[in-house]
Formats: C-alpha cells, sequence, structure tokens
C-alpha cells in the first residue's frame, strides 16, 4: 500500500455517503442542504497546500455541492454525471495523469467502474458490501465524518509530508 500512496497526487471523490453522511434534507420548497464535515474540509484545503488536485465526481445534481467545492476550492466539480467514468477519463486527459496517479473515494455502485482502475481506491466506512469488497482500503470513518481527511492524510504522511507544517500559516 505504501509504494501506491507515494504515486498519488489527484484526489476524487463522491459526495453523498462520502463527504455527507448520504443523507439528503429538503424543505417544504424543495430546497436541498447538506451537511459536510469540516475536518473533511481542512483535509481538501491541506491537499492543495500539497500543490495537488482535486476532484467531485457526483451523480447528483446539487447547487449546494458546486457551493461548497468552491468554498473549498476544488479543482473541478461534476454533478448529475451518470455513468461517471466519462468525467473521470475527461480529468485524466486534462491533467495529463494516470490511473496509478489517482485516488479515488466511492461508497456505492456508480462508484465501482473508477474504483477498479484507480491507483488508490477506497470506500468509505458505511459503503455497500459491493464497494468494500473491491478497494485497496476501507477507512475506519463514516462518510461525513471524516474519511475523506483521514485518507488525506494517511496519504500525505506515506509521502513524508508533516500535516501539522502545511497547516502554519
Amino acid at each position: 500500500m505504501h509504494n501506491q500512496l507515494q504515486k498519488i497526487k489527484v484526489l476524487i471523490v463522491d459526495v453523498d455517503g462520502v463527504l455527507t453522511d448520504g443523507g439528503i434534507i429538503m424543505d417544504a420548497n424543495g430546497v436541498e442542504t447538506k451537511r459536510f464535515n469540516v475536518q473533511d474540509g481542512l483535509g481538501l484545503i491541506l491537499w492543495k497546500k500539497c500543490g495537488y488536485k482535486s476532484a467531485i465526481i457526483s451523480a447528483r445534481q446539487s447547487a449546494v455541492v458546486a457551493h461548497r467545492a468552491s468554498d473549498l476550492k476544488i479543482d473541478k466539480v461534476f454533478v448529475g454525471v451518470i455513468p461517471k467514468l466519462g468525467a473521470y477519463e475527461a480529468l485524466l486527459k486534462e491533467w495529463q495523469v494516470k490511473d496509478e496517479d489517482v485516488c479515488f473515494i466511492g461508497d456505492d455502485l456508480p462508484d465501482l467502474e473508477i474504483l477498479k482502475r484507480v491507483g488508490f481506491s477506497v470506500s468509505v466506512d458505511n459503503a455497500v458490501f459491493e464497494v468494500k469488497s473491491i478497494v485497496h482500503y476501507v477507512s475506519r470513518k463514516k462518510g461525513g465524518e471524516g474519511a475523506v481527511r483521514e485518507i488525506i492524510e494517511l496519504i500525505l504522511k506515506a509521502q513524508g509530508k508533516d500535516i501539522t507544517k502545511l497547516y502554519e500559516h
């Protein structure tokens, strides 16, 4: 696993069930809200400080996701994408990276195609069995509860980066 982590320079995440707990909250007017974990957010900021690329590929269309991604300065956002593989292949081409350079974090069936291709595939603890059974690593934390931060730290520490130094202003 250590050798795989050394190569990673692109992080791609799903949203519902990964950056969130999978719940979708809608008010009486149909306005959607989501709950994101602040530790995941800081992890993504630290990732960016290392000069690495990040992306979101989500099957659901959501303005909330676009807003959160903008706050975190995520490089690319694909929402409402089914299947997800086309968006993934477009990223590889645009960023001129290979499968082995990519970590993808997913939790459900629409993520399987990408998880089977990337250099380091991860599922969150609350992922479905079909996903957990094929990934390189299952996070200790659940989606929406710091799982993305856990994986970012795992990669950065394997690459010899001191996350406390990254946070210093």
